[in-house]
């Protein structure tokens, strides 16, 4: 979930260089030329020029036209992109194999996939956790800037599960953001993808009823996408019931919540299903496995 060393050691060199070019003019640090003595300045300090630097983003124009280290054009290139940096409070609710996931607060939220410097990940527990955050793009990958502020605030069961509700619903609607900076018209997930987030728990379908209910009045083709979704659900919940009567296995077909067909085979199971049901109500059923 960190970068490879060789792209660390490149973003410190670049973003260091503009910490300089910014101290350059507010003089926050009183002597610091090169972007190498920064590793040894105090914390305080580095934050106040992250400070400057973010409150007035058009000093990154300045330093790209400028230039002051002579940077190739390539490395201009990833400096000019950090002007689409996100700053601000977000949850982190994941740890995936290449990156974790930031939550932002807005509405509607967006999930995005952020990889570290050389961060520790294995010391942040009880997930999900509220951070202070500034998130930048590096070539085609989303970091942070070096360091976050982590809360000492951890969350009930309710609030967790409104939490990760709102992770289910930005998937949904977006996927998980790994590139800056994000277009929204050219990104968002079709309607199917958004309904299945909004079926994806019971406390997300109680959330999101009224809007299920409309998108498939607007949108008919999606009943098929809801009764694939409950399918499942009334699946799970039959397995259990069919193996306390002592049936081991078979298979079955629902719709609606209602088993339908039964049978040793999916084939012997489709073929009752057809026979039962006209062709416009077939699409509706769902065929599992007990085993």
């Amino acid at each position: 979930m960190n970068l490879p060393d060789n792209e660390r050691r490149l973003f410190l060199k670049l973003y260091n260089s503009l910490l300089v070019f910014v101290n350059n003019k507010y003089k926050i640090i009183e002597v610091l030329t090169r972007p190498d003595e920064i590793f040894d300045q105090a914390p305080e300090d580095i934050e106040r020029l992250k400070e400057k630097l973010y409150s007035d983003p058009g000093q990154i124009d300045s330093y790209v036209r400028e230039n002051p280290f002579g940077f190739s054009s390539e490395e201009l290139k990833i400096i000019s992109s950090w002007r689409h940096f996100i700053k601000g409070r977000f949850y982190l609710v994941r740890f995936m194999k290449s990156y974790a996931v930031f939550l932002d607060e807005r509405n509607p939220a967006k999930a995005y996939g952020v990889k570290g410097l050389a961060m520790q990940w294995d010391l942040v527990t009880n997930l999900p956790r509220i951070v202070e955050a500034t998130l930048i793009p590096f070539k085609d990958k989303i970091i942070f800037d070096g360091a976050f502020s982590c809360y000492n605030l951890f969350f009930g069961p309710e609030m967790k599960r409104n939490i990760l509700d709102r992770f289910r619903q930005a998937k949904a609607r977006y996927g998980i953001i790994t590139s800056l900076p994000f277009s929204p018209e050219e990104s968002a997930n079709s309607d199917s993808e958004k309904l299945r987030g909004f079926l994806s728990s019971q406390d997300s379908r109680d959330i999101h009823w009224q809007e299920i209910k409309e998108m498939i009045s607007n949108n008919p083709e999606l009943l098929a996408v809801y009764s694939e979704e409950m399918g499942k659900v009334h699946a799970r919940r039959y397995r259990k019931r069919l193996r306390e009567i002592g049936i081991k296995e078979g298979w079955f077909a629902t719709i609606d919540g209602i088993i339908i067909a039964g049978g040793s085979s999916p084939v012997e199971v489709e073929e009752v299903v057809d026979s039962l049901l006209p062709p416009e109500k077939r699409k509706l059923v769902h065929i599992f496995h007990l085993k």
